[in-house]
């Protein structure tokens, strides 16, 4: 996902100036360390569920103040550095986007991505 495009595109929308007054945005990169035992990594492969993805998203635009949901995750072998998942809510004011941005990470995050650690050696 390129953000600055995925930005651009999401202000062109008919409606976005008359309900948008936050847009967050996650970005999230491969670790070069376990979240578990800070062990090193020097990969992991990524296994994501696009359809889980995508309902999760659809549901979460249903609520109050939200004006649109975009996600794109990773597949495959990433190594530390590489973007795995990026996410962006735009909605009316701070407290529908920051609760639903909140929700929605870790909903992706547990409900709809598989990741597996390749341990340093």
């Amino acid at each position: 996902m390129d953000i600055t495009k995925t930005l651009q595109e999401l202000k062109a929308r008919p409606g976005f100036a008359e309900n948008v007054g936050m847009t967050l945005v996650h970005n999230g990169v491969v670790r070069a360390w376990s979240r578990h035992d800070h062990s090193p990594v020097s990969a992991i492969d990524v296994y994501p569920d696009r359809e889980r993805i995508e309902a999760i998203c659809r549901e979460m635009e249903q609520r109050p103040g939200i004006f649109a949901i975009m996600a794109e995750a990773a597949e495959g072998r990433l190594k530390p550095g590489d973007d795995l998942l990026f996410l962006v809510v735009a909605g009316d004011i701070r407290e529908n986007v920051k609760t639903t941005f909140a929700e929605l990470l870790d909903r992706i995050k547990a409900e709809a991505v598989v990741k597996q650690e390749v341990v340093r050696t």
